[in-house]
């Protein structure tokens, strides 16, 4: 399964970003922490390259903070900042707006001097799906932006003024035209950055299983109840499925036939709808259901 999703607003969007950074004193750049580093879009790095930015590693509620921390040197230097961040809790952005202005103090000091308080104008950027939206109604207080748990809810940007002269430009998510690396496309896709509509679960579900194992061994064993050493270990709870276990070869495939096992997810031949446990095992890593993880 190669995944690729560029819709045609992300081209128009690319070009909406280039276009209003002219007007922007500081890039807000939003990356989703289970991802810290697959959910950098390299053209919008390209396009904020000369510009003070503020990394903002947002849902680090789901994600495995001391493995974070072992990225955040490299969000930190000169013109650089970064924050932590959970945008579903609300009043939290006190942080954000702090670093902002720390970011623009030239610009701040510059119109102080004149006896005039600066605007500061920043852009919210980042890759569907990881919250920029959300961020920006916390900024606001108030909720002036439309939000959403799936990718592409966001077609066009917006400035909103969040008060104390800062205002602020909410942009749609945006991916690259052609992305080569499918180790980063899938981390994109297990977080709900590609539309799940393109997407092969069965595929996909077995990837993550892959993944998962390899990053975080015994998680599925500790959120299923089911043991991954053994191809028969589990007490038949569908005794008229007639399809086996030991007839999937690949463990993954396995994995998934086992989880479908468990939570008696079968179709209408009587067989284990492994398709089902795909996207039960993908929606339970974005509800957080599997525990604190990051995958980069």
């Amino acid at each position: 399964m190669k995944i690729n999703w560029f819709p045609g607003h992300m081209n128009k969007a690319l070009k909406d970003i280039g276009e209003e950074l002219k007007k922007v004193d500081v890039v807000t750049y939003v990356l989703d922490a289970r991802i810290p580093i697959s959910s950098f879009n390299p053209s919008l790095d390209k396009l904020t390259e000369n510009k003070p930015v503020l990394y903002v590693l947002n849902k680090i509620d789901m994600a495995d903070e001391a493995k974070v921390k072992k990225f955040l040197p490299s969000f930190s230097g000169k013109s650089r900042d970064f924050v932590l961040y959970n945008s579903t809790l609300s009043g939290k952005s006190d942080a954000i707006l702090a670093k902002i202005k720390k970011l623009a103090s030239e610009k701040i000091e510059k119109y102080r001097a004149k006896g005039v308080k600066a605007t500061v104008r920043t852009m919210v950027v980042g890759i569907p799906n990881c919250g920029k939206s959300t961020l920006v109604n916390n900024l606001c207080r108030k909720a002036k932006t439309m939000t959403g748990d799936r990718a592409g809810v966001t077609k066009r940007g917006q400035w909103v003024s969040v008060g104390d002269c800062i205002e602020v430009y909410d942009t749609p998510g945006t991916l690259y035209p052609n992305i080569a690396n499918q180790d980063i496309a899938k981390k994109l896709a297990y977080v709900g950055s590609v539309r799940d509509e393109i997407l092969d679960f069965v595929e996909l579900g077995a990837e993550f299983v892959g993944c998962i194992n390899k990053t975080y061994p015994n998680v599925l064993e500790k959120r299923y109840g089911i043991d991954l050493s053994k191809a028969d270990n589990l007490n038949p709870q569908l005794d008229e499925i007639e399809n086996s276990i030991e007839e999937i070869e690949n463990p993954n495939f396995q994995t998934l036939a086992k989880i479908a096992k468990i939570r008696k997810f079968v179709s209408n031949g009587g067989e284990f709808d492994i398709e089902r446990a795909g996207r039960s095992l993908i929606d339970d890593f974005r509800k957080g259901r599997l525990g604190r993880l990051t995958l980069d």
